[in-house]
């Protein structure tokens, strides 16, 4: 449950992105508070995917703001972003099919071997790879896979995602953004993937969840804001709004300024 005098975590002010004459993110505000679910919902072509870009440093905004913890920030990468202590799961599966499980959730962030062997040769801990990343996919649940050391190219979707989701859950220290993280799961996997955003979120860090699944959204969200034409339209709460309510402003089908709850309900 959030309040409005919990912290913002991570604001954005006025941002713009433009493609030519087509303009992605129009004037969009957005505000994540601290220990919070937020869903980030919106019809296809709303720009919530430029939105989360620009908040996780996939995409550099024309215009506008942001700030985390109320510092200015400026990512013109998502290393930037992760450096800052923000994690993302993209829609588009970032993994390296090629490579092993254990070298996808560490990748860009590899253990060395102890002592001389590490410092000095640079050699990895693959031993202690391995092990770490058995137990990350094991407190998801997700140890469907039979062996840790197979390539990521032979899992199914689902497994797929779940070594994202592992490796954002086991690395995030400040925030973490999740773009569609049960598409491509069955109903048990997504069903612990719920449970694990809400885990992460009763640890004290903040999440953003953008998902096409009202269920989900209403069932783990604390705040919805809905996007629509490149901009917030509504930060609406599941218990205030319906999924019908929430659909209708999506659409523009109703003016969230008619509902008894108002726009911004808190």
């Amino acid at each position: 449950m959030t309040t409005d005098t919990q912290k913002i975590v991570l604001k954005a002010s006025g941002l713009v992105k433009r493609y030519g004459h087509v303009t992605a993110i129009d004037g969009a505000e957005f505000e994540l508070r601290e220990g919070e679910i937020l869903a980030v919902i919106g019809d296809n072509g709303a720009g919530k995917s430029s939105l989360i870009k620009a908040l996780s440093g996939a995409l550099v905004p024309d215009a506008g703001e942001i700030l985390l913890d109320g510092e200015p920030v400026h990512f013109k990468s998502p290393m930037d972003a992760r450096k800052a202590g923000i994690e993302t799961v993209y829609q588009n599966l970032a993994v390296s099919p090629s490579l092993d499980i254990a070298d996808n959730l560490f990748l860009g962030r590899e253990k060395l071997k102890p002592g001389i062997l590490g410092k000095v040769f640079k050699m990895l801990d693959r031993k202690a790879m391995h092990d770490e990343a058995k137990a990350k996919l094991s407190e998801l649940g997700l140890l469907t896979i039979q062996n840790i050391h197979q390539a990521v190219e032979t899992l199914s979707g689902g497994q797929r995602q779940g070594v994202a989701v592992a490796r954002s859950a086991a690395f995030a220290k400040h925030v973490v953004i999740m773009d569609e993280p049960t598409a491509a799961l069955g109903v048990k996997e997504s069903r612990r993937v719920l449970n694990l955003i809400k885990d992460v979120r009763d640890r004290g860090l903040s999440v953003v969840l953008i998902s096409h699944n009202m269920p989900h959204v209403f069932e783990v969200a604390d705040r919805i804001h809905i996007h629509r034409l490149g901009q917030r339209v509504a930060v609406v709460k599941p218990d205030t709004h319906s999924m019908s309510d929430a659909v209708a402003i999506m659409t523009g089908a109703m003016d969230p300024n008619d509902h008894p709850a108002g726009a911004f309900a808190a």
